[in-house]
């Protein structure tokens, strides 16, 4: 599923296609994808302007001059791609269209943007701007890793008492919004910390210091356009290349990166989830 950065990635990549400019027509190509779309999706988008393209967590919102929020999940396979863009930063046509192709929009500036998702775990709904940050999916959130409210001491008073693996901590989405499994196994492998851990254990001073490696890892993910697994793609279509610098996920077996260190990255799974780390260097 893609995390906070790969999400980020497909914002930034819509923003010059979208934001400001006018949906001319809304195409939506079937009832549902995860839920049911909200009823009458595409007469409520098309003539809409989008006023502002943003993102909380795993989620793209789109503010409409109607005063509604377009909520957007990418789901496991879902991408929005952009063709025909006028502002010339993306060299192909129109494509013709593919069988998952499920939403569609035709913007007045003559760009289309085209929502596929082959699995079918992605949603969009729709509701007053003014209420979205108590949406139900919204509403539970935590803080955003590369905002204000996510520092160490707030992390450290998160974690007091809790005997959950600081892994799974990190995983709660109440806790923080936006980390999934890739990111959490890096910026844990950063900071010397063992994801076996109980999250009450963890000092204020390493709390304050994964907090800094957890903002590194994704603001280095983002340069690199987010990680490619499987599905993810940019929105001009290219792969996001931060996998190319793991140093733990996904490296099983191989000599730990950690300049110094003789240990080997190992794999654990963790509440059904592939943790990897290096049990030399992570304490």
């Amino acid at each position: 599923m893609p995390e906070l950065p790969e999400v980020e990635t497909v914002r930034r990549g819509l923003v010059p296609s979208m934001e400001g400019a006018v949906i001319q027509t809304a195409h939506v190509n079937r009832p549902d994808l995860r839920w049911p779309f909200p009823e009458r999706m595409a007469e409520r988008l098309t003539g809409q302007r989008i006023l502002r393209l943003g993102r909380r967590s795993k989620y793209i919102l789109a503010d409409l001059g109607s005063g509604e929020t377009l909520i957007i999940h990418l789901g496991m396979s879902g991408r929005m791609t952009v063709s025909g863009d006028p502002l010339g930063q993306f060299v192909h046509d129109h494509p013709p269209a593919a069988k998952h192709d499920h939403v569609i929009f035709d913007m007045e500036n003559g760009a289309r943007v085209t929502f596929n998702d082959a699995r079918r775990f992605g949603a969009m709904d729709l509701c007053a701007t003014e209420t979205v940050e108590a949406h139900p999916l919204l509403a539970k959130l935590g803080p955003e890793p590369l905002g204000n409210r996510f520092d160490g001491a707030y992390l450290h008073d998160r974690f007091a008492g809790k005997k959950t693996p600081v892994k799974s901590a990190l995983l709660d989405q109440r806790i923080v919004a936006g980390l999934g499994n890739i990111y959490v196994c890096e910026a844990l492998h950063r900071s010397g910390i063992a994801p076996t851990r109980h999250a009450g254990k963890i000092s204020a001073k390493r709390a304050a210091t994964l907090v800094s490696d957890i903002r590194d890892v994704l603001a280095e993910a983002i340069e690199s356009g987010g990680s490619s697994l499987r599905d993810h793609r940019q929105a001009d279509g290219e792969l996001g290349y931060f996998q190319h610098n793991f140093r733990a996920y996904g490296r099983e077996n191989q000599p730990c990166p950690t300049p110094d260190c003789t240990g080997t990255i190992q794999r654990i799974v963790q509440s059904g989830r592939s943790t990897f780390f290096c049990p030399q260097c992570q304490r």
